[in-house]
């Protein structure tokens, strides 16, 4: 058997871990999400969820990889062969996310490249996103370029590879991230988007709005798709576990405000405060910021850094998910690193054609309404994840028993602070929460309950 590579310190783990905490769902999804169900009432609602909610399942699941040292389509079936199913549906959402994700990341490059050579009043038409990503060869190569660069961190292994990257990534991508939203507050206009952005109304709270933050979390945090299962076993057992999460979401949640600072602010100044402006979906990053960069003063400047710090998230998700991915290969059939992900990056090339493909060649396909790529977001994020994420909570409640997380936890210095919190989340709260998210993403796509 291999032996089981590890993070070389904590600050490896938070800085891997955090990385593949944020991604996309932090830079444009948390900001539109934040606009469309009242700002400030977003924001302090997602707070309190993430230290509580998301607290509890990312310290069960770091915990379960770490004291099995196995990634999540084994960690499962460890520890009770009943739930061996568990971490097979784990192990379907990473890789059925990850070709898509890399789909949008080669959108991403496009868009970098487009702005570094001066292509910002391009950029800025109506028809040029949709022009291009209803292309053929185009979308494929770029798509190619940023699966490529991914698999090449990961071939270079956990400390190598992935650890280096982070170390050298995340402090960029916060430092980018302040002073593009610095820049914003200066603009006219947008410190009336701030003002919405943080101060909560209460009138806004709803059972749309809670349910809208509990689904970001899932996407923001990285849970339920075996990811924090795989980077808690490469976690070393003298790393203090619980402080650990505190702060890869300390890190998180600051990355998704400052995205939201960033972003907010400056359409609002270029919109007037219309907030239809902000509700675009993919659309805000790739047509609507376009359009607020080239009516800015060092709009291209400003434009080159954003698409760089948005490389930079899309990126190390991508490196997490495809080592998530080349871990089961590695766990499972014994293979080496090296023919794992080769395996996966090939495996991933067939899987993300048709979803880079599916809004020009193979248009035609579709399903309620959705094209091939948000098909596939549909059923990994709406339905595999919430699924995943109630039975890793029956498994942790109810069959090996809270308290065989908790001593994991307690394996570094004896403590463990949030043990009661973390108890009746995941035994009562979560399992509750999680049935809702569940059954409104599914009416939601029905048309019957709309998020």
């Amino acid at each position: 058997m291999q032996k089981r590579s590890n993070f070389s310190n904590k600050l490896g783990f938070v800085l891997a871990a955090s990385g593949s905490a944020v991604g996309l769902g932090n830079i444009w999804r948390f900001p539109y999400l934040a606009a469309q169900y009242g700002g400030g009432t977003f924001l302090l609602i997602y707070l309190i969820l993430a230290v509580t909610f998301g607290f509890s399942l990312m310290i069960a699941e770091i915990a379960l990889g770490r004291k099995t040292g196995l990634s999540a389509i084994s960690a499962f079936k460890s520890l009770d062969k009943r739930f061996g199913f568990l971490g097979v549906l784990a192990a379907a959402v990473p890789i059925i996310i990850f070709p898509y994700y890399c789909v949008i990341g080669g959108w991403v490059i496009k868009y970098f490249s487009v702005f570094i050579t001066g292509g910002v009043k391009a950029a800025a038409e109506d028809t040029y996103f949709t022009g291009f990503i209803s292309g053929t060869f185009e979308p494929l190569g770029w798509f190619f370029l940023f699966i490529a660069l991914t698999a090449l961190v990961v071939v270079c292994g956990v400390e190598q590879g992935i650890e280096k990257v982070s170390k050298f990534m995340m402090p960029i991508l916060v430092i980018l991230t302040i002073i593009i939203a610095v820049y914003g507050l200066t603009l006219n206009g947008a410190m009336e988007g701030l003002v919405y952005y943080i101060k909560p109304h209460m009138s806004d709270v709803s059972a749309k709005t809670i349910l809208a933050a509990m689904g970001q979390l899932f996407y923001s945090m990285s849970l339920a798709m075996g990811i924090m299962v795989t980077y808690g076993s490469y976690m070393k057992k003298e790393n203090n576990l619980e402080s650990s999460v505190r702060q890869i979401e300390i890190f998180d949640t600051g990355i998704a405000f400052l995205a939201g600072m960033m972003i907010i602010p400056a359409v609002f100044a270029f919109s007037g405060g219309d907030r239809t402006a902000l509700s675009a979906g993919p659309g805000l990053m790739f047509i609507t910021l376009p359009k607020v960069f080239a009516s800015m003063k060092l709009g291209v400047f400003i434009g080159v850094i954003f698409f760089v710090l948005v490389f930079f998230a899309a990126l190390t998700s991508a490196i997490s998910l495809m080592e998530t991915i080349v871990s089961f290969f590695m766990d499972k059939l014994h293979w080496g690193r090296k023919k794992s992900a080769l395996f996966v990056f090939i495996l991933a090339l067939i899987m993300g054609v048709p979803s880079s493909l599916g809004f020009g060649p193979l248009g035609f396909i579709s399903w309620m309404g959705m094209s091939v790529l948000d098909i596939m977001d549909f059923v990994s994020n709406s339905v595999l994840m919430p699924i995943v994420a109630f039975f890793t909570c029956i498994f942790v409640g109810f069959i090996i028993k809270p308290s065989v997380i908790a001593d994991e936890v307690k394996a570094t210095d004896g403590r463990f602070r949030a043990e009661s919190l973390f108890t009746v989340m995941i035994k009562w709260v979560a399992p509750f929460f999680l049935i809702a998210i569940l059954a409104s993403s599914i009416a939601s796509a029905l048309g019957i309950f709309k998020i």
